[in-house]
């Protein structure tokens, strides 16, 4: 099994997306992303108040990285380089050769199926070169999006749980949807 970090950080290529490393000149488009309401919606967090809170996640991701635990693309549209949404394996459990998928996207490009693009280069990147057994994503059942998105990806529903989060007052449930490599 290959493991993190890579000699060179592996850059994905779609039709109409780069997936690349997620950089310190990216704060700004990842602030303006993570400050939309609407983005955060159905994750459990609070939106970014400020361009500082970008540069510490991107910290964050850089060095999970580093420490072979994880790995986040940004999302780059290839005909004019704009960097509009973020994906990767949150953590990488080499022992059990699994990995949690999660990511975002600018709302603007809602519905015009790149979500699809990326979360398929990143799945494949994940069964071919990680050769990992399986792949989870945590949803909202509500998010209707990701959870068709997974479904047509071949993502299984493997549980649902009952107030699983406590955010902002109130109880959210939470969907496990895996996809597995020999499926």
């Amino acid at each position: 099994m290959l493991k993190l970090p890579l000699a060179t950080f592996p850059v994905l290529l779609t039709e109409r997306l780069t997936l690349r490393d997620i950089r310190l000149a990216d704060a700004q488009a990842i602030f303006n992303m993570r400050s939309n309401g609407r983005v955060n919606q159905f994750i459990a967090r609070q939106s970014m108040l400020e361009q500082e809170d970008a540069k510490q996640l991107i910290d964050r991701t850089q060095n999970a990285y580093t420490q072979g635990i994880a790995i986040g693309w940004a999302g780059i549209l290839r005909d004019n380089e704009d960097i509009i949404g973020t994906c990767g394996f949150n953590q990488i459990d080499y022992q059990n050769r699994r990995a949690e998928i999660g990511g975002e996207l600018s709302v603007e490009y809602w519905g015009k199926n790149i979500a699809i693009e990326a979360v398929t280069a990143i799945v494949k990147f994940g069964f071919t070169e990680l050769q990992l057994h399986s792949i989870e994503a945590k949803v909202a059942p509500d998010n209707k999006g990701a959870v068709y998105l997974l479904e047509q990806l071949g993502f299984i529903k493997e549980a649902h749980f009952k107030d699983r989060i406590f955010f902002n007052g109130k109880y959210s449930d939470m969907a496990i949807y895996t996809a597995f490599a020999n499926s």
